[in-house]
């Protein structure tokens, strides 16, 4: 096996000489997470009902009509002579008027919401990550140990 690697100028030159490679980076993260739900809505009624008139109305009527004629006669020594004429009417009648008043409802309803949830959190980390290189075989490392 050879050691030997051709050097691409960032400091490595195949493990001869004393080479330092470093590798060092650190920053802050922030994440963060919105959530917005919003709802919102209405309802309306309206009811009318109405009840129906009711009217009756009944008449009646009678009518009644007789006539009679009676005439008796005798001739004998003495003449007799009757004669009866009669007559006789009736009416009568009814009226009867009947009504029936309504009855009505009506109502209404009205109702609006609106809701509205929020949530936001946020998150913040630091982070630190390193190599580093000190020449030789077996010497890489974490730049913490």
């Amino acid at each position: 096996m050879s050691d030997e690697f051709v050097t691409d100028g960032s400091g490595y030159d195949g493990g001869h000489g004393d080479v330092d490679y470093g590798h060092y980076e650190a920053g802050q993260q922030h994440d963060a997470l919105d959530q917005l739900h919003q709802a919102h809505g209405s309802e309306a009624d309206y009811n009318n009902q109405q009840s129906v008139y009711e009217n009756d109305h009944h008449a009646d009527t009678a009518t009644n009509y007789e006539h009679g004629t009676h005439v008796e006669y005798d001739q004998a020594p003495a003449v007799h002579y009757e004669a009866d004429d009669q007559t006789s009417y009736s009416h009568s009648g009814s009226v009867d008027d009947h009504v029936f008043a309504a009855e009505g409802s009506e109502n209404a309803h009205q109702a609006s919401f609106g809701e509205l949830d929020a949530l936001q959190q946020r998150f913040d980390a630091a982070f630190a990550e390193g190599t580093e290189y000190h020449g030789g075989e077996g010497h890489l490392g974490t730049a913490a140990g």
